[in-house]
């Protein structure tokens, strides 16, 4: 922090002459200019002359404390008309400091670029894999699938689980231990019990055929005992997971007010106990989940650097994301819990999991909605040029800001005309405050949609087009605008794209598309005329193009 003292007989020049050498210091971040009154201290007057200041605010946050009370109540009123920020007394003005500094640190951290899971990814047909798995149970009336089930379910969108394989009778328990491998863990395979433990139905770190054997009738009796036998379908069997490590917990359920919440900490036996945990909403992103995972006292250990032996706290960013899709994609799940999920420097595994589902006798749009919208993943269509160039054009991504770099470092000033209506310049465009408001959209309120090349020749992803649409408040109307790559262009790129804009308008049921467009733009305006605009009269150099839906 950066100090300029005046003495106390220091006249408005003073404190005018003392704020501009702070405010040129390059290492100052903002100012907080304190005023004790003293018999020669004139504090309207040099309220006055702060007040030149107030433009900082913009660059650099000025604050102000005026300490005496009543009577320096007129320069208070100038200088918060002015719109700097008054405080009775320095460290009350201090804290509010604090409190913008946090403010910004937590939005930085917000908007860093995330980055793609790594690693086995969701499958392309995993969404129908898992909605068939659900739907065949929703269908015999069970709200709650079986581990073995619910490890499929995890499976399918990326999540590695131990090999579980289930066995119908004590002899099929012994054979397939065998060929699992020594040691083993028998677990009770049941339609109705959702806490197997609490029935004595979990047998760990067996290392012989006799173990299963008694594991199996062990099992069977305690479940005979205390719910009935017709819960007893059988046991899984699994090799034990022996190295050291970590066991954690990742879950899900549903909030009265947020609708489905995703849960992660540290799991186990003691997970009651302990209670270490962290809530965030889903869909996340890489950088999402990071924040998530620091709020848990767990996240400590995780962290800790032990050569080889370190924990991959990226590849359990990923679990994360790829967990939180799961749950933002398949609404009819109501519970999820994945205890313990084993995490060592070489592995992460769900070693068990349960699902349960909502009621049958719901109907889909009873179902509990996303506090955040999830990704629009029915936008995403692939269409091909007249050339023969196939494209996907998607709803843009956080994760596509590197890419939109490179877009606009390959832009003509003309196009840049055409789409800002201005020369703005490259390195103002392609800042990183910018670029994230452009790719961390909120679905509810904007889409936006890129067109990627897609087959031989473009094994690189590589961003050409973007269509946006900006809805406006309370209404039934967007705006339009799109913006192609200059070698990319009069190839039917804008075309696609402003046919998918009109397409994503029609499923948001928007009443009316309308967009502006420079009056020399000719390309553009013969785009809108191809997909069915209507053309306004010329005003002021531009043209309107609308359509109604």
């Amino acid at each position: 922090m950066y100090k300029r003292q005046i003495l106390g007989d220091a006249d408005e020049e003073r404190f005018a002459q003392a704020i501009d050498l702070v405010a040129r210091d390059p290492g100052t971040d903002g100012l907080l200019v304190v005023l004790t009154p003293q018999a020669m201290t004139d504090s309207y007057a040099t309220a006055q002359r702060v007040k030149a200041f107030a433009a900082l605010g913009g660059e650099k946050p000025i604050l102000a404390s005026w300490m005496g009370g009543t009577a320096v109540e007129a320069g208070e009123a100038l200088l918060n008309a002015a719109g700097i920020p008054t405080f009775r007394y320095p460290d009350r003005a201090a804290q509010a400091f604090h409190d913008m500094w946090r403010h910004s640190a937590n939005l930085q951290e917000l908007y860093e670029t995330p980055t793609l899971p790594a690693g086995p990814a969701r499958r392309v047909d995993a969404r129908a894999s898992v909605e068939a798995i659900l739907g065949a149970a929703r269908e015999r009336h069970r709200l709650l699938l079986t581990q073995h089930e619910s490890k499929q379910v995890l499976a399918a969108y990326g999540i590695a689980v131990v090999d579980t394989f289930m066995a119908m009778t004590e002899e099929e328990a012994v054979a397939v231990a065998g060929k699992v491998g020594y040691p083993v863990a028998v677990k009770l395979h049941s339609e109705t019990i959702t806490h197997k433990r609490e029935v004595g139905g979990v047998c760990l770190n067996l290392r012989h055929a006799t173990d299963v054997r008694h594991a199996w009738r062990g099992i069977k009796q305690a479940v005979a005992a205390k719910v009935g036998e017709a819960n007893f379908l059988g046991v899984t069997v699994e090799r034990m997971i022996s190295s050291e490590g970590y066991e954690l917990i990742l879950g899900s359920s549903i909030d009265q007010q947020f609708g489905p919440v995703l849960l992660f900490g540290a799991g186990g036996r003691m997970v009651e106990i302990m209670r270490d945990h962290a809530v965030g909403l889903p869909p996340l992103t890489s950088t999402l989940a990071r924040r998530l995972m620091k709020r848990t006292r767990i996240f400590g250990a995780l962290a800790k650097t032990q050569g080889e032996e370190a924990i991959d706290l990226k590849a359990l960013e990923h679990v994360l994301v790829r967990f939180s899709q799961l749950v933002a994609e398949q609404r009819w799940i109501k519970e999820i819990d994945v205890n313990p999920f084993f995490v060592a420097a070489n592995q992460m595994t769900a070693l068990d999991a349960r699902i349960i589902l909502h009621d049958s006798a719901l109907t889909e749009d009873q179902l509990p909605r996303l506090a955040i919208r999830p990704y629009p993943e029915n936008f995403t269509t692939r269409v091909t040029l007249s050339d023969g160039t196939k494209l996907e054009i998607r709803a843009i991504r956080p994760e596509d800001e590197p890419m939109m770099v490179r877009l606009h470092e390959q832009l003509s000033d003309r196009s840049v005309v055409h789409r800002y209506f201005a020369p703005v310049p490259l390195a103002q465009r392609i800042t990183h405050a910018r670029l994230a408001r452009l790719c961390f959209v909120d679905y509810d309120r904007e889409i936006a949609l890129v067109a990627i090349p897609e087959g031989k020749g473009h094994a690189q992803p590589e961003i050409i087009g973007v269509g946006r649409l900006c809805k406006s408040h309370g209404g039934s109307t967007a705006e339009f605008a799109v913006l192609v790559v200059d070698r990319w262009q009069r190839r039917g790129v804008g075309t696609r794209l402003l046919t998918a804009l009109v397409d994503v308008a029609r499923k948001e049921k928007l009443t009316r598309l309308i967009g502006a467009i420079l009056l020399e733009n000719h390309e553009m305006r013969r785009v809108c005329e191809r997909v069915g605009f209507v053309l306004g009269p010329p005003r002021d150099g531009e043209v309107n193009a609308e359509i109604t839906l």
